[in-house]
C-alpha cells in the first residue's frame, strides 16, 4: 500500500513538472493508471468523488513535501495545476567546512530517531550535489565509531506529534501523568519546544488550564497527542527564555544545597555534580549537591543507592514520588 502510494505521487510529481501549461483534474486523472482505478472511466469502476478525495490528499501531500503547485485558471474557466520547475529549483548551496561538519554530527544525533531516514536523505543529495560532507566510515579513524559520539534518543511516542505541533504552532491535547499522581490527567497546551536534558526531552509551553508556562516531561505523557484547531493565546517567548525554562524546571538551575547519602560504587553523574564528598562509612558517601527545581525526580531514578539528609521539604518529596510509583 505505501509503495503503491509512493509510486502514484511521484507519477503526480512527473506530470505537473513536465507539464510545458497547467493540467486540469480531468487530464491528471487520465494520465495517471492509480486514478482511472478508483475514478470512473470506460471500463473501470470508482466514483468521482474516490478520485477527488484522493487528488486532494495527494496534492497537499506534495505540497508537505515541498512541491510547489500553483493553481491556475485555465481559458475554458477549468482550474487547473502546474509546478513550474523554476519555482521548484533550488539555488546553488555551499556549505564551508564547519557547516558541512554540523550538518553530519546532526545526522548522527537524529539516528536513533524516526527522523534519522530523512536526516540520511538530505545528506545523500547534498553529497549527489558536490557538498563536501565526510562520510564516517571513510573518516573517522575508529572505522565509524568514535571514541565518543552524540546520541539524543528520541523514542517517546509523544516526540514526533509534539514537535510537528511546535513547528506549526498547533495547540495540543494529552494525558499526563505526574510523578507524584496516581492517575494521568488531560493538559490542553500550547507547545513552544522540544528540549533534551540529561536523556530527557521536555515539552515547554503554555497550560491553558493553568494560565501559565509549564514543562512536561515526554516519558510521562501516557496515550495519543491530539492535535487542536485555533490560534495561541499566549505570546511565544523567545527560544533563550523557553530554553532557561526547561532548565530550571528540570533542576538545571540551581538555588540551593542538598545534603544525600550515596551508597559507594553508584551514582555516578550525582558525584560529578556534588561539591562536596564525604565517607561516612557502612559504605555510604555524603554528598552536598545543588538543589533546584526538578532534583526530586532525578533522585528517585537512583532508587535505594539515594537517603536525602536534607532539606526536609526535598526528602518529602523525594518520599511522596517513592510511594507514587510503590502503588502501581
Amino acid at each position: 500500500m505505501a509503495i503503491a502510494k509512493a509510486e502514484r505521487l511521484m507519477n503526480l510529481a512527473l506530470c505537473l513538472l513536465g507539464t510545458r501549461r497547467p493540467l486540469t483534474k480531468r487530464e491528471l486523472r487520465a494520465s495517471i493508471e492509480a486514478y482511472l482505478e478508483v475514478g470512473g472511466g470506460p471500463g473501470r469502476t470508482g466514483s468521482d468523488d474516490a478520485f477527488n478525495r484522493m487528488f486532494e490528499r495527494d496534492k497537499d501531500d506534495l505540497r508537505e513535501l515541498g512541491l510547489v503547485i500553483e493553481t491556475v485558471e485555465n481559458l475554458d474557466g477549468e482550474i487547473a495545476y502546474q509546478a513550474r520547475r523554476d519555482s521548484n529549483r533550488l539555488p546553488p548551496i555551499t556549505l564551508d567546512a564547519e557547516e558541512a561538519a554540523a550538518l553530519t554530527l546532526a545526522a548522527k544525533v537524529w539516528q536513533q530517531a524516526r527522523l534519522a531516514g530523512a536526516a540520511s536523505g538530505a545528506l545523500q543529495k547534498l553529497r549527489a550535489a558536490g557538498m563536501p560532507l565526510a562520510d564516517a566510515a571513510e573518516d573517522d579513524p575508529y572505522g565509524g565509531h568514535s571514541a565518543l559520539e552524540p546520541r539524543i534518543p528520541a523514542r517517546e511516542p509523544a516526540f514526533e506529534p509534539l514537535m510537528v505541533a511546535c513547528r506549526d504552532r498547533r495547540p495540543v491535547t494529552f494525558a499526563y501523568r505526574r510523578s507524584n499522581a496516581a492517575r494521568p490527567e488531560t493538559r490542553h497546551v500550547e507547545p513552544w519546544t522540544l528540549e533534551c536534558w540529561r536523556g530527557h526531552w521536555y515539552l515547554a509551553g503554555f497550560d491553558r488550564d493553568r494560565g501559565a508556562e509549564r514543562v512536561f516531561r515526554l516519558s510521562r505523557i501516557t496515550g495519543p497527542v491530539r492535535s487542536r484547531a485555533g490560534a495561541y493565546t499566549a505570546e511565544v517567548p523567545d527560544h533563550v527564555t523557553v530554553r532557561e525554562t526547561v532548565e530550571r524546571w528540570a533542576g538545571e538551575i540551581a538555588t540551593a544545597t542538598a545534603r544525600i547519602r550515596l551508597r559507594q560504587g553508584a551514582g555516578y553523574p550525582l558525584r560529578a555534580r556534588a561539591t562536596e564528598v564525604r565517607e561516612a562509612g557502612d559504605g555510604w558517601d555524603e554528598l552536598e549537591i545543588p538543589y533546584g527545581h526538578g532534583l526530586d525526580a532525578w533522585l528517585v531514578e537512583f532508587g535505594p543507592d539515594v537517603v536525602v539528609l536534607e532539606p526536609a521539604e526535598l526528602r518529602a518529596d523525594v518520599v511522596d514520588r517513592l510511594r507514587a510509583v510503590a502503588k502501581d
